[in-house]
């Protein structure tokens, strides 16, 4: 009998073989936070492709409780723009004159470059899922959407795509910006498109913000 842990394959499921998982290193390798994008269009099909597998993530309960946006209206994307440039100039100010001045340096976002603008929001009312798996942990709600992000993040660099996921806005601007129901609760908002460069690296290591840290082991207890 083949043994499951040599072939990557488990009983009656799909072959995993060596190249494909140095490949998908490859790809989580890879994924990277892009603020520098190309204003080229992202092909219709391919984005559908991209949100259909964040679709088939995990969710607690099988609630499935993302909700996708896609922002196209220009008044919408300047109110996004214009809370990123509050919440960022507010955050400059939080650090020393040396560190303020190295954050100022930072492009942190890709908003007015990018062609595709997702916001990323967790349905906090749904029904689906019964509530099974959140009556301790209702956060797992919006960790659910989280392993949506990640997917997505992975299938568009599968096809070439950056994504930049901007953090640095006032949720409930965003949330109002863009009229979607009171129980949506923002846990993303997205730039998509081709990167104008390509790095293994991520930008805050080449530009001497935060270097990698050491790998810090397994704990055992």
């Amino acid at each position: 009998m083949t043994d499951p842990a040599t072939t990557g394959r488990s009983v009656g499921g799909p072959e995993f073989g060596t190249e494909f998982r140095a490949r998908f290193a490859d790809l989580v390798a890879w994924r990277r936070d892009v603020r520098r994008f190309r204003t080229d269009p992202v092909p219709d099909d391919v984005l559908r492709d991209c949100l259909a597998l964040a679709r088939l993530s995990p969710s607690v309960g099988n609630s499935q409780p993302w909700r996708f946006v896609r922002v196209s209206r220009p008044e919408r994307r300047a109110a996004v723009a214009a809370s990123f440039s509050r919440c960022n100039e507010a955050a400059a100010g939080a650090y020393d004159d040396e560190r303020a001045a190295a954050y100022r340096r930072l492009k942190l976002a890709g908003l007015r470059e990018a062609p595709v603008h997702l916001a990323v929001f967790c349905d906090e009312a749904t029904a689906s899922g019964h509530g099974l798996g959140r009556a301790t942990m209702p956060e797992m709600l919006r960790y659910s959407v989280v392993t949506a992000v990640h997917t997505l993040w992975l299938a568009a660099r599968s096809h070439g795509l950056g994504v930049g996921w901007v953090s640095i806005l006032c949720p409930e601007e965003v949330t109002d910006a863009l009229d979607v129901p009171p129980s949506w609760r923002l846990v993303a908002y997205l730039c998509v498109g081709y990167p104008a460069e390509e790095h293994a690296d991520p930008e805050l290591v080449r530009h001497g913000w935060q270097a990698r840290e050491a790998d810090g082991g397994l704990l055992e207890r």
